[in-house]
């Protein structure tokens, strides 16, 4: 729900590129740079020569990495939780349209915005004013409470109406409105408590202290495995209860839906102690003109087509989800519906959180050094860097998901029911190969935001939106329900790849024609041709196990145990065989930290 991005609390799916914003992941390298005395080189790569001297970063890296690990995991385990107390059906996919809707309207009304421009003043009202930047750190925290008390209020008032934008289908069901409408009316305050979190995690970030905004989510996260856990304790599992928007009660709604917004208000409260600690003293300000603020805003035109890019695209590909979710229930088949969407794509998404975001966090900043030195040998260079390097867990990763997406989830989520779990499985093994150019897009657009581009990242959202909006529709009107949201889950991935591939060609152009490509695509060559066999010997083993000992818990555990085996030995074997250097490159990393 959240690395490398602002840790709201909803793991959104990625309609049309949104999870969460690229200026809100690169708003964060704006404050790292903050008391830099140089940077250190990653150590992955012994071709390449440091750029600079050793720093702080290398700390603050692995402590983001380290919360934004912590996060992930702790939020996957909260889906695990959820899905065993209400099922991944037609209940959850309510809670889930509920629960998108404040992360929707926060980003769209000022969350992008936000990061993108106002951080970097933050960081300049730091250095230039002659109180480091703390009046104008509380005229933002004024301005943004008092913009989302007020668009709080008119949300919840208009909960009705947000829900029929986003889910007809479920607005044609007054059972399911009701309840949709319920949870929406809970979930919505949370935007107040998320903008509260995101500008002081930023007073903080641009004072160089970066561990509470990564790890203040996990508080969140452990509220709602509570909440959850507390509802299965009173009602029971889904499997022995199987509760549905006609059986829930209110006390269950207003369980879920005051857990919900708990989170989000301790989540925020948390950061407090931080802030006293940073030297900062909150108090409202309310003399807004003539302190940069209307001019950041004015900055912000990019920023704000970005997010509504994104938001289209998800408005789509909800409202279809829903529809075919409700239908395939319908029919006997849960799993099939926004739920399934939003879960598979959490599983997959985490490679690219943790590991690609990881290897970029620490190149980033000597990327924007080299783009304002003219260095553009130096960006190309560190651009490669990280498309290759992230390249050497991503690819397997990507296959992985293709080969053992049904064991991983009926494994993962055998408490919402065997039909439901193996639902989310599907929609995994479709995401699939789209991690690849998922992960491979996220690098390329480190490439434009070092020369302070977000013109370029808006258009290529939009590419990205419209195809997979596009592709989205035709599966449900060309798919059996039961299958459509796994047709828009290979969407997403035809949609990423279109994506990147206009990135690609639109920043080989601006570095002058070169970007390392035969290099490039040698190692991503190589590396697919050492991991699709592993996966095909490793999806035999797994079907043959899962048909022999069947798909619950114990049999998927067999399963996943035996064909990762399978997998991870034979990738191994041919990488060596390939002489894969980026892979030899990171044994030896591996070997030394393990002391080996």
């Amino acid at each position: 729900m959240t690395g490398d991005t602002v840790p709201l609390r909803v793991a959104a799916a990625p309609h049309g590129g949104y999870d969460v914003p690229e200026q809100l992941r690169h708003s964060r390298a704006v404050g790292r740079e903050v008391g830099e005395q140089g940077n250190p080189m990653p150590p992955t790569d012994p071709e390449r020569k440091p750029r600079g001297g050793v720093s702080s970063l290398a700390k603050s890296s692995a402590l983001m990495a380290a919360g934004t690990i912590a996060s992930r995991l702790t939020g996957f385990v909260r889906t695990l939780v959820m899905a065993a107390a209400i099922g991944v059906g037609t209940l959850n996919d309510s809670y889930q349209v509920a629960n998108v809707l404040p992360t929707m309207i926060y980003v769209l009304v000022g969350g992008g915005a936000l990061n993108a421009v106002f951080v970097p003043q933050l960081v300049r009202a730091m250095k230039n004013d002659d109180d480091g930047g703390k009046a104008y750190a509380n005229r933002l925290l004024t301005l943004v409470t008092l913009a989302l008390a007020g668009t709080t209020a008119v949300c919840v008032l208009a909960a009705p109406l947000l829900v029929r934008a986003m889910s007809p289908d479920i607005a044609s069901d007054p059972q399911r409105m009701a309840i949709t409408v319920a949870f929406a009316r809970y979930c919505l305050p949370t935007m107040f408590f998320m903008g509260v979190h995101v500008v002081l995690g930023q007073i903080l970030n641009a004072r160089g202290r970066f561990g509470a905004m990564m790890w203040t989510p996990v508080l969140n996260n452990i509220v709602i495995i509570a909440t959850f856990g507390a509802f299965i304790w009173a009602f029971g599992g889904f499997t022995n209860s199987g509760i549905s928007p006609a059986t829930i009660t209110p006390a269950g709604v207003r369980l879920v839906g005051m857990g919900t917004l708990l989170g989000l208000v301790v989540q925020a409260l948390a950061m407090l102690p931080y802030v006293r600690e940073a030297g900062v003293t909150l108090r409202p300000r309310f003399d807004f003109r003539g302190h940069g603020l209307g001019k950041a805003m004015g900055l912000a035109k990019w920023t704000l087509l970005f997010v509504l890019a994104n938001q289209i695209g998800m408005v789509v590909v909800t409202q279809l989800a829903t529809k075919v979710g409700a239908a395939a229930e319908r029919s006997g088949h849960t799993g099939a519906g926004i739920t399934a969407y939003n879960f598979a794509y959490q599983m997959w998404q985490m490679p690219q959180a943790i590991i690609t975001v990881s290897v970029m966090t620490a190149v980033l900043p000597r990327i924007s050094r080299a783009a304002q030195d003219g260095d553009i040998a130096a960006v190309r260079d560190d651009i490669s860097y990280g498309l290759r390097t992230s390249a050497v867990a991503i690819v397997p990763c990507a296959f992985a998901f293709l080969a053992l997406g049904v064991p991983m989830a009926t494994l993962l989520y055998a408490g919402s029911g065997a039909e439901g779990a193996q639902g989310i499985g599907y929609v995994l093994m479709a995401f699939g190969l789209g991690l690849i150019p998922y992960s491979a897009q996220y690098v390329i657009l480190r490439g434009f935001y070092a020369y302070e581009d977000t013109r370029t990242p808006f258009y290529n959202t939009l590419v990205v939106a419209l195809v997979n909006a596009s592709a989205s529709g035709l599966c449900f009107v060309l798919l059996p329900p039961r299958w459509a949201v796994a047709g828009m889950a290979a969407s997403y991935g035809l949609a990423v790849t279109i994506g990147s591939a206009v990135a690609w060609r639109r920043l080989r152009r601006q570095l002058g024609g070169d970007l390392d490509g035969t290099r490039i695509l040698r190692t991503y060559a190589r590396l697919t041709s050492a991991a699709a066999p592993a996966a095909l010997a490793a999806g035999g083993v797994a079907w043959s196990l899962l048909e022999g000992l069947g798909s619950n818990a114990l049999g998927s555990l067999a399963a996943l145990l035996a064909s990762a085996t399978v997998l991870l030995g034979m990738f191994v074997g041919l990488s060596r065989l390939l002489r894969i250097h980026e892979f030899s490159v990171m044994l030896t990393v591996i070997r030394g930290r393990l002391g080996r």
